[in-house]
């Protein structure tokens, strides 16, 4: 198994000038974008695999981060398990499951970073979403498969897949402490809960 690191998975969101032009127009001048944001067991194009029941479980926590208006990302992917918010650029307010499909609605945010996204995508540029959380992964084959300690922080949005997949911490040590930093006590209690009812229920 390798060590704890941050892992992303990147998916093209296509938008095209008229449909944000007709969002601008249905949501008071916000820009509100629809689609695909992950998808479970499928291989991404960093040869790794984020399994049903660890992909539903991340969405069913992400939802309180959703709920408290706390669901931000950012514009590229930063080399930090943290969503730094000067840089927020975007507010995700809503994220289901559907056969292994992760659909979701993502608001483009008035700031610096999330005016930069408006203006391309207003320019029909293409733009990735892609997941970024904390977690190992097992070496299965030819492929990496997500682990148990996987632990879903946010939502980027990224130019294109050659963005690098996965960002080495120096040290475990550093990897807590940023979590800390982004689940706070209620986040990790909510989390706790979540389990319970999950092996309740099987």
């Amino acid at each position: 198994m390798s060590d704890k690191r941050i892992l992303t998975e990147w998916i093209p969101f296509e938008y095209t000038p008229l449909l944000v032009e007709q969002s601008r127009t249905e949501n008071s001048g916000k820009i509100i974008m629809k689609g695909i944001l992950q998808k479970a067991n499928t291989l991404n194009q960093n040869g790794r695999i984020y399994p049903l029941p660890i992909l539903t479980r991340e969405i069913q926590n992400y939802q309180k981060f959703i709920r408290e208006n706390r669901a931000l990302g950012e514009c590229d992917h930063p080399a930090a398990s943290v969503v730094e918010l000067k840089n927020a650029s975007h507010i995700i307010r809503s994220a289901r499951m559907d056969n292994g499909v992760v659909y979701g609605s993502v608001e483009l945010l008035n700031t610096p970073s999330g005016k930069i996204l408006q203006s391309l995508v207003e320019s029909g540029v293409t733009l990735g979403i892609s997941s970024r959380g904390v977690g190992s992964t097992r070496k299965q084959g030819e492929h990496d498969v997500v682990q148990e300690d996987f632990q879903l922080i946010c939502f980027d949005f990224v130019s294109e897949p050659s963005t690098p997949g996965a960002f080495m911490m120096r040290e475990g040590k550093i990897m807590e402490a940023d979590l800390k930093r982004v689940f706070n006590r209620s986040d990790r209690v909510n989390r706790i809960f979540n389990d319970i009812l999950s092996w309740e229920n099987k």
